[in-house]
């Protein structure tokens, strides 16, 4: 009796053993599970290639998806579309079912999901950010987000962000995703040297979010002493606007803002003039400080 006591002892400890050993993989989510803040449900495949087209996602990329959930958006950038992608996913069970559908997929070196709080984890080296998260969870995001790199694309299924307007709707089927562009910080004084040979000018803007006003005051060769900006408009780091010359020719004017600096060139019936960084340089006070 003390031998098969044993022997069953023995037979429970090698069968708990052999079960603590078996990876958890198993786990399936349940659509409309509650989450930390959101119930799971996975975005249409048709609208996921669709978000991932218009943001323009290629090989240069790294991708992150906030939510990861089971990885779906964060595969489909690195299979479809040769992107570096990682996903930020609250769940733990989630986290690891998302990691193991990458790896099935043969995409380990290039998908990675981690398990973590979107609103702690940095994303800030993302050039692209994709979310399926509700209306008030994106405007407590829209800070970060603003704060992102001037170009990095963001694109949503299904919510918006506040009073952040979208540069372009998506629409696949029934579904809908939404567009954005991250500008560059604009508002403020400008001092611009090669509109005027003159001399600099001053230029004043005004800004919410992509939406650019403004003025142009200088000298005798643009006319008004000030006048309004026209078709003022920014394309992430690429500020847009026209004006007016004093002979009535309207003027295209596209720079590229880095910083306190700006560089680019103007377009008129006289040519093109080329506009270096250390030439269209911020002023030294913005107005308003």
């Amino acid at each position: 009796m003390q031998f098969l006591a044993r022997w069953f002892s023995l037979f429970g400890l090698l069968l708990l053993s052999a079960c603590s050993s078996v990876p958890v993989s198993t786990y399936a989510p349940k659509l409309g599970q509650m989450g930390k803040d959101v119930m799971w449900l996975p975005t249409r495949d048709e609208l996921v290639t669709q978000m991932l087209t218009v943001a323009q996602v290629s090989a240069e990329d790294e991708v992150v998806d906030l939510g990861a959930g089971d990885g779906k958006i964060a595969i489909a950038a690195a299979r479809q579309f040769g992107a570096r992608a990682w996903g930020i996913e609250y769940n733990k069970d989630l986290a690891a079912l998302a990691q193991r559908n990458a790896e099935k997929a043969g995409l380990a070196d290039r998908v990675r999901i981690v398990q973590g709080d979107i609103f702690k984890e940095d994303f800030s080296r993302a050039s692209v950010v994709t979310l399926y998260l509700l209306e008030e969870l994106n405007e407590q995001l829209r800070p970060t987000l603003l704060g992102m790199q001037p170009g990095t694309r963001v694109v949503s299924n299904t919510f918006g962000m506040g009073d952040w307007e979208p540069d372009q709707v998506i629409r696949v089927g029934s579904n809908t995703g939404y567009f954005w562009k991250v500008p560059a910080q604009v508002a403020g004084q400008w001092t611009v040297h090669g509109l005027d040979r003159r001399g600099p000018v001053l230029l004043n803007l005004t800004q919410r979010h992509q939406r650019v006003g403004g003025t142009l005051t200088g000298g005798p060769a643009l006319g008004p002493m000030t006048q309004p900006l026209l078709g003022t408009r920014m394309d992430g780091a690429d500020l847009h606007f026209s004006f007016v010359k004093e002979d009535g020719q309207l003027q295209a004017v596209q720079v590229r803002v880095q910083g306190g600096t700006m560089a680019g060139q103007w377009v008129g019936p006289y040519g093109m003039l080329e506009v270096q960084p250390e030439v269209v340089k911020v002023s030294a006070q913005r107005l308003g400080n």
